[in-house]
């Protein structure tokens, strides 16, 4: 048997009602109808129904909103909340801090400045998670000149409440597949216009 090509998309593919690109699931958004015709953000991509995809880039989802992409897709009348894109931004970072909870519980995530830094010395870092409203200089510090995928889309209460303290501004995520999820839906998050 030949070597899979690992340039190859082997993942689950969707085509985004806006731009009509054929994307693997990770790198866009679902949208599903409510049983009373509501567009509804499904961030799990677990909701029932058929779904709607938009490709995560800046400005897309507004663009389906405004163009009547949800309606060509569905085929019907639907109701666009003027909300979609905050319910959406909610929607992913409650489901960044859910990873990141079971990331902790499954001890392949550790907060605080010093046991953050000695994971980056120690090369066994996968993604920095920096506290958004976070110090820039405090941030530069614990890079130290390391190298890290570093990710800003929660704030230091909600760091915090993930580890069980008032606060965190560090907080760094071993490799892994949690570690994966985290990086894709802060990707998401980064699309909608959030900074990730």
């Amino acid at each position: 048997m030949p070597p899979a090509d690992p340039d190859q998309e082997t993942g689950p593919l969707r085509r985004c009602i806006v731009t009509r690109e054929t994307l693997p699931k990770e790198a866009m958004l679902r949208f599903v109808l409510s049983p009373d015709g509501v567009v509804v953000p499904d961030v799990a991509a677990r909701l029932p129904g058929r779904g709607m995809w938009v490709k995560s880039a800046p400005g897309l989802l507004e663009q389906a909103m405004k163009k009547g992409a949800f309606a060509r897709a569905a085929k019907a009348q639907v109701e666009v909340p003027p909300e979609l894109v905050a319910q959406a931004t909610q929607l992913l970072r409650a489901r960044l801090a859910d990873s990141l909870g079971l990331a902790r519980r499954a001890g392949q995530a550790v907060s605080g400045f010093q046991k953050v830094r000695e994971a980056l010395v120690e090369g066994r870092v996968a993604l920095l998670l920096e506290a958004g409203n976070g110090s820039p200089a405090e941030r530069a510090r614990l890079l130290g000149g390391h190298a890290a995928v570093v990710v800003m889309a929660l704030d230091t209460d909600v760091l915090g409440r993930v580890f069980g303290r008032e606060i965190a501004a560090h907080v760094a995520v071993m490799p892994g597949r949690l570690a994966q999820a985290i990086a894709a839906d802060a990707q998401r998050l980064e699309a909608l216009g959030i900074p990730a």
